[in-house]
């Protein structure tokens, strides 16, 4: 691959910006300072202002998405991109978010540049399981639990029932509730519908990936194995 290509598809800089930086001497290939553009390489030989091509083989990240940041690159006020570095925004496969949290919840989210692991994990026919704590400020009743599990709560506005979820209650009015479909504000809308708004949300796993082992603060954020999601 010529290097003006990889620094461009890995959001580094324009192709056409690319022989000004080589010049400069901000690019190196297995040690040696590169000479031209033109010049081919592997992406994991190169070194760009000496360090190493970030994810050649594709961004897969874990976020802990703070409160107040929208999954969104088009939206105003704080995004969850301005958490970013800019040079992966520039990548030429896009950069985008697994699903979405609300501006309101915070916690786990994967964020990559693999538009076909977006599908796996958000396709309704996996039922990826998504784990939430949440605290209400009403008692949550505990017929809630009998009743998410049945399958048969029909939220406002919708046709169909949720899928079963499993509610694990932790406090009178707080808990655990796993989903195996995303739904728009579904935790909210399911938890309201029994009585119960929530007043404090955080995605705590997606599968088989759990925020507390990853130890992140909020605004943190970690690579991760696409590998554990197959």
């Amino acid at each position: 691959m010529r290097l003006d290509a990889i620094l461009s598809r890995f959001g580094y800089c324009s192709r056409r910006e690319a022989a000004l930086w080589i010049k400069r001497g901000r690019v190196q290939v297995k040690g040696t300072v590169a000479k031209s553009p033109s010049a081919k390489a592997e992406p994991d030989e190169v070194l760009v202002d000496g360090e190493p091509v970030e994810f050649p083989g594709g961004l897969y990240i874990a976020l802990n998405k703070p409160l107040g940041c929208t999954c969104s690159h088009r939206e105003e006020g704080e995004l969850v991109y301005d958490l970013l570095p800019q040079h992966w925004l520039n990548r030429a496969d896009g950069v985008s978010t697994v699903g979405r949290l609300d501006k309101e919840t915070g916690g786990l989210l994967l964020i990559t540049d693999d538009g076909a692991f977006v599908h796996a994990l958000t396709s309704p026919k996996r039922h990826v399981p998504k784990v939430y704590e949440f605290e209400c400020s009403a008692p949550v009743p505990k017929s809630a639990v009998e009743l998410f599990a049945g399958g048969e709560l029909l939220l406002h506005g919708e046709t169909t029932p949720c899928l079963p979820a499993e509610l694990v209650l932790t406090g009178e009015c707080s808990g655990r509730l796993t989903l195996h479909e995303g739904r728009y504000h579904q935790v909210r809308r399911m938890l309201a519908a029994v009585g119960a708004p929530v007043t404090v949300l955080t995605r705590v796993a997606i599968g088989p990936l759990q925020l507390a082992e990853l130890n992140l603060a909020p605004g943190e954020w970690a690579a991760i194995d696409p590998a554990i999601f197959a």
